[in-house]
This record gives C-alpha cells, sequence and structure tokens, in this order.
C-alpha cells in the first residue's frame, strides 16, 4: 500500500493494485477511528522502523550521496591542519588577520 499525494490538491489518496478506486483520505480517516484499539497486533504486522528502512530516501542518490567515513587522501588533512595551525598561532600572539593582513590586535 503506498500514499500518493496530486499535485492539483492536497487530497491523499491511497492506490492498491487489488483495488479499483483509490482510498480517499476521508476513508482512511473513518477507518482509523472504527479500529479496536485494544485489538492486538496482527503477527504479520511489520514494524514501521522496518518499513520505513524499505522506502528510498527523498534525495536521489546522484544528487545527495551518502556521507562516506574517510575525508581523502593524507596531504589535504597535511594542509587543513597546518592552515588551522597558523591560525591559532596568529591568535596566541596577539594578532588579527580579520581582513587577510597580521597586523598587531
Amino acid at each position: 500500500m503506498a500514499v500518493a499525494i496530486t499535485g492539483e490538491s492536497t487530497e491523499a489518496s491511497t492506490t492498491d493494485p487489488g483495488l479499483d478506486d483509490p482510498i480517499t483520505d476521508e476513508e482512511l480517516t473513518a477507518l482509523a477511528l472504527a479500529a479496536d484499539p485494544d485489538r492486538p497486533l496482527d503477527p504479520e504486522a511489520v514494524p514501521l522502523s522496518v518499513y520505513l528502512a524499505q522506502v528510498p530516501g527523498l534525495l536521489p542518490q546522484w544528487y545527495m550521496p551518502q556521507a562516506t567515513a574517510s575525508c581523502g587522501s593524507r596531504w589535504r588533512t597535511s594542509i587543513v591542519l597546518a592552515v588551522i595551525v597558523a591560525f591559532v598561532l596568529i591568535e596566541a600572539w596577539g594578532l588579527c588577520s580579520t581582513y587577510g593582513q597580521v597586523v598587531l590586535a
């Protein structure tokens, strides 16, 4: 069962290949209100976390790929650390580098 939202209206409808007509939002609301809250869960019920893990992400993989653990090669790391150390030393000596020139603060 999948929920589809049409572009022309904000009314949600559920499409199921076994149904001739899609289920409207009002019908889903009526089914939810008519359900018995004390009824035990169906043994074949799928937990929401498992269901959501199967649904593809909101953004396509080519637009925003998953984050990776490695940040690149060693020379990039060395350059980044050198720049950070330079700024820390400039601040430690009481100098100011706000406008690109290192001057006495």
